[in-house]
């Protein structure tokens, strides 16, 4: 049966409008998004397929791409592209709440990295840039690698730092295992940035990895 064929307060536009977007379940809202299934689904029908094939994941549904979308009939590419809009536009809102956070422990730099990091397929390192209060005054990508592992250069993790006149900085980076351990790699990168930074009158904060399952602190563990 078409959505059009169903109970006026069941159709997932109309039932928005009357009790509210809460009220609906994710393939109820993506199926607003997408706006018709197909002959043999509704468009509810098909987006809740595709939700269970992803273990009712959202964060594994923003992880598809617009080629895995088309594998199911009834999904172009316009559709694939408007659902992984909303997704950035998700992530993009939770960043947006982050900017301008002053930095006071390794829990708030975990709950700024996660929006970030927690949907990537490989490790990136980041430098955190701070002023003397330790408020946020900007970000910088400093590696991008492998599953396993990112090369780091500690020169241009000190270039970013006295570009922008930061007076600390902070060095993040994921892991997409969900192992919050740190590597060897990541405990000599550690030392080498905190000898740089003590060179020019800067301060390594902390060196904080981030997974989906919780962090690692470097200044927790008095590493730092």
């Amino acid at each position: 049966m078409a959505i059009t064929e169903w109970d006026e307060e069941d159709r997932p536009r109309e039932k928005m409008m009357a009790q509210g977007a809460e009220r609906l379940s994710v393939p109820e809202l993506l199926a607003i998004l997408v706006g018709s299934g197909t002959k043999k689904e509704s468009a509810v029908e098909l987006m809740q397929r595709i939700f269970n094939d992803c273990g009712c994941s959202l964060k594994r549904m923003s992880q598809l791409t617009v080629g895995e979308f088309c594998r199911y009939n009834g999904v172009g590419q316009v559709k694939a592209v408007t659902i992984l809009a909303a997704c950035e536009l998700t992530r993009r809102r939770l960043m947006e709440q982050s900017n301008r956070r002053k930095i006071t422990c390794a829990k708030d730099i975990f709950d700024y990295f996660l929006p970030r990091m927690q949907d990537l397929g490989v490790e990136e390192c980041h430098v955190l840039l701070l002023d003397q209060s330790h408020t946020i005054m900007g970000e910088q990508l400093v590696s991008r690698g492998g599953i396993a592992g990112t090369a780091v250069d500690v020169r241009v993790v000190m270039k970013h730092a006295i570009v922008a006149q930061a007076s600390a900085i902070v060095l993040v980076h994921n892991h997409p295992s969900g192992n919050t351990t740190p590597s060897t790699e990541d405990d000599r990168l550690t030392r080498h940035v905190a000898e740089a930074a003590r060179t020019l009158d800067l301060r390594l904060l902390d060196h904080v990895v981030v997974a989906d399952g919780g962090y690692y602190s470097y200044s927790e563990q008095g590493k730092i």
